[in-house]
């Protein structure tokens, strides 16, 4: 087992690593692209092949905890905005690592599955509370929350931050990963296919009711037409019909006003192949009416 120092420094790089391939526009991670890191040459997969928690030999506490998408162990987000990570009441060993980085507050690695076989990553996180009665740990992905003097006994604006913060770090990555792959990584209005920029859009947003982070609530967007959409100088009919804002339409201006917007009106949007994924025509409905109401 390394020293802490070089467990410290092993912990800098796997984050390291992640953050090269989001920066690079990847939104997901299959099993095979995490359990084939290396450090100075030496394997240290990110994942356990048969378990939800990796615990390497190269470190003293736990590394990753992982919910796949079918997994028995459905991990739930309270109001407070923990994760309450549901661990084997009958996997000592395991427990063991990840009671020393709850003890230590070594951040760790939230891998939440999106499909099978495909996760997103969540990190920093840390384990902050172990309730062995119930067989959970209290997993924050908000780093200052490690700070409170009592994590699990928030303020109401404390909770209300700790949500927020679950709704950017854990939520959100799900939905685009859900939306990129429903829409196999195309912009809906223009085809256009570059990852890095493409967004997982709204229809209805996330304070809305109805806003629920959900891909029938989503639209795979490239940049300008999600915000040309937000902004409402284009909308989408219920029947899946672009419309450009009618005084936009008649301005003379560069290629990409020309290309770019007003040559999608009247264009339908690409769909997914699933018809569960499909945009709902009744956010559609609601949201074209706030569009042509502007």
């Amino acid at each position: 087992m390394y020293s802490d120092q070089e467990q410290d420094r092993i912990r800098r790089d796997i984050f390291r690593w992640l953050d090269e391939k989001h920066i690079a526009g990847q939104f997901e991670f299959t099993r095979d692209e995490l359990i084939s890191y290396e450090y100075e040459g030496e394997s240290i997969p990110l994942l356990d092949r048969g378990r939800g928690i990796r615990n390497p030999r190269q470190l003293s506490s736990t590394l990753s905890v992982l919910t796949s998408a079918d997994s028995p162990y459905a991990d739930i987000v309270e109001v407070d905005g923990l994760i309450r990570y549901r661990y084997r009441s009958d996997n000592t060993s395991d427990n063991a690592k990840l009671r020393i980085a709850f003890e230590r507050r070594d951040p760790l690695i939230y891998f939440q599955g999106v499909r099978p076989g495909a996760y997103i990553a969540v990190y920093p996180v840390y384990a902050i509370a172990d309730d062995p009665a119930e067989s959970v740990f209290s997993i924050s992905v908000d780093e200052s929350t490690r700070l409170f003097a009592d994590p699990l006994g928030q303020s109401a604006d404390q909770r209300r931050y700790a949500s927020r913060v679950v709704q950017v770090r854990l939520h959100q990555p799900v939905f685009r990963a859900k939306v990129m792959t429903a829409y196999s990584v195309s912009c809906s209005i223009c085809d256009l296919k570059h990852a890095r920029l493409l967004d997982a859009a709204h229809i209805l947003p996330d304070t809305h009711v109805e806003g629920f982070a959900r891909v029938s609530n989503g639209l795979a967007l490239c940049k300008i037409h999600h915000s040309a959409y937000d902004n409402n100088f284009l909308g989408i009919t219920p029947d899946y019909r672009v419309k450009v804002d009618e005084e936009l339409m008649q301005e003379v201006d560069g290629p990409m006003l020309l290309h770019g917007l007003q040559e999608m009106d009247g264009r339908v949007i690409r769909l997914p192949r699933r018809k569960l994924d499909r945009p709902s025509q009744e956010s559609l409905a609601e949201r074209f009416d706030e569009f042509r109401a502007s």
